[in-house]
């Protein structure tokens, strides 16, 4: 097969990067292998024959599909051995993100809790169909399947996501209030304010990695969480700076030590109370608060 011109190659790759990025860390949850995923693709992009290729966007999504599919299952196995609870790795995005509310739904770090307990083929089908709106036919090619057993596996995962995802769309105004009455209630130590915004079944979630000190089993209950909160927080009260900023997609907090970042802080919310927080510590997940990341579909 021949070759295609480098400057053509690298042109029409740039061109649609962001797209694929995307879809490789909605299948992964994982900044740094997803961009392992798109060197993986250029590589193969650059042997593909641009004659033989009648949609270059559709060609990329599949080869990036294909190489993301082989690494969600090698990074099920990671998990597996994961000290603690393991959670996305958190993007600092840039406006436009939380501008299309659909795509900023789908990089949640709520949304991509739930991708997380899909099947690795539920979920590529889930991603490419409902995010980038592909059809059954190129979904099918890019994940190996006849396209009557794609409607079965998207029918499938739809259900399945239905079931587990915040029941409404929130806004980010709603995010961004119920995360302001949190701050006010961590940085004030009013326990009962802090109360008032959880909901009673809420659920905490911790990402140490096993490198950094973080609750290695969910915390449920509002008493319980606010609690934690309050003491974990407290004590860092002289030194660290709470303050809010766009994490995939949503209002988060981005909590600083002397300066460094050492937590994300990510919510779901389901009418108008927090029934989830997520707190990512483990430094290697990290790197990509401190500049922001572009997204597309």
């Amino acid at each position: 097969m021949g070759e295609q011109p480098a400057d053509t190659a690298t042109e029409t790759f740039v061109a649609h990067r962001n797209l694929l990025f995307t879809v490789a860390y909605e299948m992964l949850g994982s900044a740094a292998d997803a961009e392992d995923v798109l060197q993986e693709t250029w590589l193969r992009w650059t042997n593909v024959d641009l004659e033989e290729v009648r949609d270059q966007r559709a060609y990329l999504v599949r080869i990036t599909t294909r190489q993301a599919l082989g690494r969600l299952r090698t990074l099920g196995r990671r998990k597996e051995s994961y000290v603690g609870q393991w959670l996305p790795e958190p993007l600092l995005t840039t406006p436009d993100v939380a501008e299309d509310v659909e795509l900023a739904d789908s990089v949640s770090m709520a949304m991509l809790l739930v991708l997380e307990t899909l099947m690795p083929t539920e979920r590529a089908v889930f991603v490419l169909r409902e995010v980038f709106d592909l059809d059954y036919d190129e979904i099918a090619e890019a994940v190996g399947k006849k396209p009557a057993a794609v409607r079965q596996i998207a029918h499938r995962a739809r259900a399945h996501v239905a079931a587990r995802r915040p029941r409404e769309v929130v806004s980010a105004a709603e995010t961004r209030d119920a995360l302001a009455a949190f701050q006010r209630a961590v940085e004030t130590g009013d326990l009962q304010r802090l109360l008032d915004i959880l909901a009673p079944d809420v659920v905490f979630l911790g990402d140490g990695g096993g490198v950094v000190q973080a609750v290695l089993q969910p915390v449920v209950g509002a008493r319980k969480v606010g609690t934690l909160v309050a003491a974990g927080l407290g004590r860092y009260a002289a030194t660290a700076s709470l303050r809010p900023a766009q994490v995939n997609g949503y209002p988060a907090l981005i909590l600083r030590l002397d300066g460094r970042v050492d937590t994300v802080v990510a919510v779901r919310i389901d009418g108008g109370l927090i029934t989830g927080l997520y707190a990512v510590r483990n430094p290697e997940k990290l790197s990509r608060i401190e500049r922001e990341t572009a997204l597309s579909r």
